[in-house]
């Protein structure tokens, strides 16, 4: 990826002000992936992408417009800043939109401190097939398993630059190595399948493949057999593997720009439990290693550790500028951004406080009951808080697993799932959202 992106940004941004924008912030992500997969011990697919694509956001009062390609030449270069500026004489005025003003920007960062770019030399596709191959081997050995669904193992490295007329300018790397592995037993309608998949930003991070595709292949086995759960109320045990989607549906519900809507079943809950007492839900972008770092935010603003919620109670929105200004607050440095549209808050690394049991001892506590290890679908009514989602994963009597099912649905209010659930303390702390299993009492379970 040797690309100038900063030199590119720059001539966005001069491009923009002589086509005669009075403001402008823009952004160039360069990107190089490559993944590999095999089947029955052979090569079944492999890939390679590499590019840059480019963002331009002009501003003309209180008008924007966003334009966006992926051809870097001096020509594109002018002709986007030339309709963006069109564009944005024709749009609609929207009060709330702007740049950041100078004394608001990240002036000072450490990108090596995150850690983000792994130094070591780029796998080759040699090194991808062999360890996609060792993955589906240690799969295959798995007593039950029949075969394969997939196999494969990746490398991706990106950088992004984001430069405006308020004076900001800066950019950082990452990179991201895989492995995953699709198992399945039984054969005909009989058949399950279950998975393992891990990924780091630093390739000496990444288990084996060997322990990658020995894990899909235990998953799967476990899953011969299953059956629909019976109908009823009763307890769940959200699994660590699915337990950070629970959590997401509260970040969901407190994002700005549902706020701002106005259509967030937690839209009047600052202030409020929404998490059982002495739980807290931490943001940390500082976290070295890990992929949800960053050392600002997609407006250049700084980012920082913070609580969204403290001892159960919700602290804080997430906020980019425009639902900052909107709510009349302002930005909690959450801004996303990519070449493709404009800024919008959105929340990185969250560590939800653990529990001080195993989820072996939440599945004792909860008795008789549900394991869900993997979802599918989803109804939430974004207003109320109304919760189904259909789910797969074992059935438990007596505190012990006795039978897997699938095949089911589970309903619910977040509210009352969300403030009333117990914690294990089983969460993985390479993961951008660290939240471990949680068990959630009476939900509703649509069975046989």
């Amino acid at each position: 990826m040797a690309h100038d992106l900063d030199a590119l940004t720059k001539a966005l941004l001069k491009a923009a002000l002589d086509a005669g924008a009075e403001a402008a912030d823009a952004i160039a992500v360069a990107g190089d992936t490559q993944s590999i997969e095999v089947r029955n011990g052979a090569l079944e697919q492999a890939e390679r992408a590499e590019g840059v694509d480019v963002g331009l956001r002009v501003l003309i009062g209180h008008r924007q417009a966003h334009v966006s390609a992926s051809d870097t030449s001096a020509r594109t270069i002018e002709e986007m800043a030339a309709r963006a500026v069109a564009m944005a004489r024709e749009a609609p005025e929207d009060p709330w939109c702007g740049l950041a003003d100078p004394d608001q920007l990240a002036r000072d960062w450490d990108v090596a401190a995150l850690e983000l770019e792994d130094p070591s030399p780029m796998p080759d596709a040699a090194a991808l097939k062999d360890a996609a191959l060792r993955a589906e081997a240690a799969a295959l050995g798995v007593p039950g398993i029949s075969r394969m669904d997939a196999a494969g193992a990746g490398w991706s490295a990106s950088r992004v630059h984001l430069a405006a007329t308020n004076g900001f300018s800066g950019g950082y790397g990452r990179t991201g190595h895989s492995v995953q592995a699709v198992a399945i037993c039984g054969e005909g309608l009989a058949m399950e399948r279950d998975y393992a998949f891990e990924s780091r930003v630093h390739q000496a991070d990444r288990p084996d493949p060997e322990s990658i595709g020995r894990l899909a292949g235990e998953r799967a086995a476990l899953r011969a057999g299953a059956s629909k759960p019976p109908t009823g109320a009763w307890p769940v045990l959200y699994d660590e593997r699915v337990a950070s989607g629970l959590i997401g549906h509260l970040v969901q519900a407190v994002n700005g720009a549902m706020i701002a809507r106005g259509s967030s079943w937690l839209k009047d809950a600052m202030g409020e439990a929404v998490l059982p007492d002495g739980v807290d839900l931490i943001e940390n972008p500082n976290r070295p290693r890990v992929s949800g770092s960053r050392p600002f935010d997609g407006e250049g603003l700084p980012v920082s550790i913070r609580a969204l919620v403290e001892n159960g109670v919700l602290r804080s929105w997430i906020l980019d500028l425009a639902t900052a200004r909107q709510l009349g607050l302002a930005s909690t440095g959450n801004a996303s951004r990519g070449a493709g549209g404009l800024p919008g808050p959105s929340a990185g690394n969250l560590t939800l406080t653990p529990g001080k049991h195993t989820r072996e001892d939440l599945l004792r506590e909860m008795g008789t009951g549900l394991l869900i290890t993997s979802m599918m679908g989803s109804s939430i009514n974004p207003n109320t808080g109304d919760y189904s989602r259909g789910a797969s994963g074992f059935w438990v009597e007596n505190g012990e697993i006795t039978r897997p099912v699938n095949e089911c649905t589970v309903a619910g209010n977040l509210r009352d799932m969300l403030r009333g659930f117990t914690a294990a303390n089983d969460g993985r702390a390479h993961q951008s959202r660290v939240v471990p299993s949680l068990l959630v009492e009476g939900l509703v379970i649509a069975g046989s």
